[in-house]
């Protein structure tokens, strides 16, 4: 029998907001470490600040990763946490969305709502020359790449003389059993482990999860392809516009002799007894001391350390390649074509020469050159798309990036770019319907995919 119109108008009326509620509810997610609040909008669930290790200060400071204290009761996890220390002042290769703090070992997770299958999982790693950079800046974020059916996470790990620093003291007190100077790629390690041990309880698949990292953060993902404490972390790696492993002088000793230095320039003698405490004890600006990207390029002697091979947690990245030590998972690599050095610097011909090597040794790999410049960009003087550049088309985040500037074609671009990013992390291969095909790379053939080639994308030979 037909209900009267009133009855129909009440039931309505008394069902629409409890709907509405449950649509709109605080999703919550326990893991080993606590229960965790995000939040949920516009289709897409997140969770931020989520804490992967203790907070390395005090006695922490220069200490591999910790375990986290669990919480009591349900931690928010709707906002950032801190970026990890460095001059406040963000650049456009490496942008901060956060103040930076050394208490700042966190990791944030975004995936599409209403889906408890298990997701492939991109995990995101900055660049910033590991001196400057975090995970919180808008063009990072993971709402967009989530809505194409993946989980995304990022995370922030330890930098400068935080991430890399090594002492005579240091060295003495050992209190790692060995594991020194590479705080930042030890961190790395913890949250890529954080991931294996938790992603599971947010409906990602531990066993399908891709690495993937632009300058430093490329390097990064060399340093993991061919770290021994890495392996069996992740299956698939995109480095983007980032080399191997070391830079410069990367040894123990010498990092221990900048270390050193460092400490007198602050009137700590490296032999003193209370050394390391008088060091742990500095404030966090004064071990900062000024330390920007530009002091990668600056001449004179060093004043920080870049990470060291010390043949535990990171190792010479190309001397593992070539003795066929490091992680076979599928890669995608490439550069801008305005990168660092041009077209003929160690961006572009490096990126070559990694697939080469990438290729001859049986591994499915996919080359790139990135050559789109957004349409506000444009100048008489551009010579093509320059360094991190592509960040934001990959993220498919350029509306965020370029605002009301932002054109059919830029959006077009991201679409194509994070189309393409998304299928590698789901199959390890990035073509799919309405892609130009992309052939995995031959030596004996070479071809890469030109995205932003007549403001499309298009297969062309690798000379």
């Amino acid at each position: 029998m037909a209900l009267p119109l009133r009855v129909l108008l009440l039931v309505a009326a008394l069902t629409a907001p409890v709907a509405s509620a449950r649509a709109d509810a605080a999703p919550v997610v326990t893991i080993a470490d606590g229960a965790l609040r995000g939040v949920s909008e516009e289709g897409i669930v997140a969770f931020k600040g989520i804490p992967f290790a203790a907070p390395p200060v005090g006695d922490l400071r220069w200490r591999a990763p910790q375990p986290v204290i669990r919480w009591q009761g349900v931690r928010d996890a709707s906002l950032y946490g801190h970026d990890c220390m460095q001059l406040p002042f963000p650049s456009d290769a490496a942008p901060l969305g956060t103040p930076p703090a050394e208490d700042c070992l966190y990791m944030n997770v975004w995936k599409p709502q209403g889906r408890t299958a298990k997701l492939p999982v991109m995990v995101w790693i900055y660049g910033g020359g590991f001196v400057n950079g975090g995970s919180s800046p808008p063009t990072y974020a993971g709402t967009a790449l989530a809505r194409q059916g993946i989980m995304v996470v990022s995370f922030n790990y330890r930098l400068g003389r935080f991430g890399t620093f090594a002492h005579p003291a240091l060295t003495k007190a050992n209190a790692d059993g060995g594991r020194q100077a590479n705080y930042g790629y030890m961190d790395q390690i913890a949250a890529l482990r954080w991931v294996q041990d938790n992603i599971a309880a947010f409906d990602g698949d531990p066993g399908n999860v891709t690495i993937i990292g632009e300058s430093a953060g490329g390097m990064s993902v060399h340093a993991l392809l061919t770290s021994p404490m890495a392996q069996g972390l992740f299956h698939k790696a995109v480095i983007q516009s980032g080399g191997p492993m070391p830079m410069g002088d990367a040894t123990l000793a010498a990092a221990e002799a900048t270390g050193a230095a460092f400490g007198q320039k602050k009137g700590i003698a490296p032999d003193d007894a209370q050394a390391l405490a008088q060091l742990r004890a500095l404030p966090a600006d004064a071990v900062v001391d000024g330390l920007n990207l530009a002091a990668l390029f600056a001449s004179g002697p060093r004043t920080h350390s870049s990470p060291i091979a010390d043949g535990r947690v990171a190792v010479d990245s190309l001397v593992a390649y070539r003795a066929g030590r490091f992680a076979k998972v599928p890669v995608m690599i490439g550069a801008t074509s305005d990168d660092i050095g041009g077209p003929t610097g160690p961006m572009v011909t490096g990126a070559r020469t990694m697939a080469q090597l990438f290729a001859q040794a049986g591994i499915p790999t996919y080359h790139y050159r990135f050559s789109y410049v957004a349409k506000a960009l444009r100048t008489a003087a551009t010579k093509g798309a320059g360094h991190a550049s592509e960040i934001p088309y990959f993220f498919d985040t350029v509306a965020v990036k370029y605002g009301a500037a932002t054109t059919d074609t830029d959006r077009g671009i991201g679409r194509i770019s994070s189309r393409y990013l998304v299928n590698f992390v789901q199959t390890g291969d990035p073509n799919g319907d309405g892609l130009p095909r992309w052939r995995r790379y031959d030596p004996a053939a070479p071809e890469m995919m030109d995205i932003g080639a007549e403001e499309s994308a298009r297969a062309v030979a690798d000379r």
